[in-house]
């Protein structure tokens, strides 16, 4: 009886390195996102989130607590409201570090964008015990613009891939084409979820989001980068044919904007 009892215990126990409950993912358009981790850790991505697509202007300013805040890239429509989300939240950058100190140039609080979670392509660096970060080449350009001024370096265009312990790891392509590298980045790393950028004319197309799909075996693709502005024409309908007629097992899942899903 007290066997039993000590294996009912132990059944009932999270394994060990298990996060407790379910990753958040929202999106708020464009190629902005949110992630919330079992233990409550929030992380921004690309915070543009008073894109034209959104359907709250003012969401940004309702961010109650925001940890960390990942650019991939120093364009206004990746750098969005990132600074005045940190000036408010204290939310520290993960970022390239050239791309760090330009956008500390442009108002990023110093003290929240430092060595610790600055870093380069090939790095991969923990932000809490819960949650590591890795970050990957993207092929695209990366000025940063300041009104009335030439554009300024803002570092190599990158992308994320974000590990949550006994949860899922998620990749942001940020801006980029198609390459090579990302069968190397599926090689190494289990790819469970892609935020891929499908628009075309300044990124890969839904035939190129399929090659990527296909190059880093992810299981699930969620479009983005698409529809923001008239140039940006592929669409989900796009992808799923492109991923179709590859044959492969990658599900395409299309968020609404300001959708929350448990991944």
């Amino acid at each position: 009886m007290k066997r039993l009892a000590i294996l009912a215990l132990a059944s009932a126990l999270p394994l060990a390195g298990r996060a407790e409950g379910k990753t958040e993912l929202t999106w708020y358009g464009h190629a902005a996102f949110v992630l919330k981790t079992p233990k409550g850790t929030v992380l921004a991505i690309d915070p543009w989130l008073s894109n034209p697509s959104a359907k709250d202007k003012e969401a940004a300013a309702k961010l109650e607590k925001v940890d960390f805040i990942l650019v991939t890239h120093a364009h206004f429509d990746h750098t969005g409201d990132a600074i005045a989300i940190a000036k408010r939240t204290g939310a520290k950058l993960v970022a390239g570090f050239d791309l760090s100190k330009a956008l500390v140039g442009a108002g990023y609080p110093a003290e929240q964008a430092t060595m610790m979670t600055n870093g380069n392509i090939g790095g991969t660096f923990p932000l809490t015990d819960e949650v590591s970060v890795t970050i990957v080449s993207a092929v695209h350009s990366s000025g940063l613009a300041k009104e009335g001024e030439p554009l300024h370096y803002g570092g190599n265009p990158t992308g994320f891939l974000i590990h949550v312990k006994g949860g899922p790891t998620v990749y942001h392509t940020g801006d980029t084409d198609v390459t090579s590298d990302m069968k190397l980045v599926g090689d190494r790393w289990h790819i469970d979820y892609m935020l891929a950028c499908i628009g075309g004319h300044f990124t890969m197309d839904p035939i190129g989001a399929a090659t990527a799909a296909q190059l880093t075996r992810a299981k699930v693709v969620i479009p983005m980068h698409f529809g923001t502005f008239p140039l940006l024409k592929g669409t989900p309908a796009e992808l799923e044919k492109a991923i179709k007629a590859k044959k492969l097992k990658t599900r395409v899942v299309t968020m609404q904007v300001g959708e929350t899903r448990a991944l």
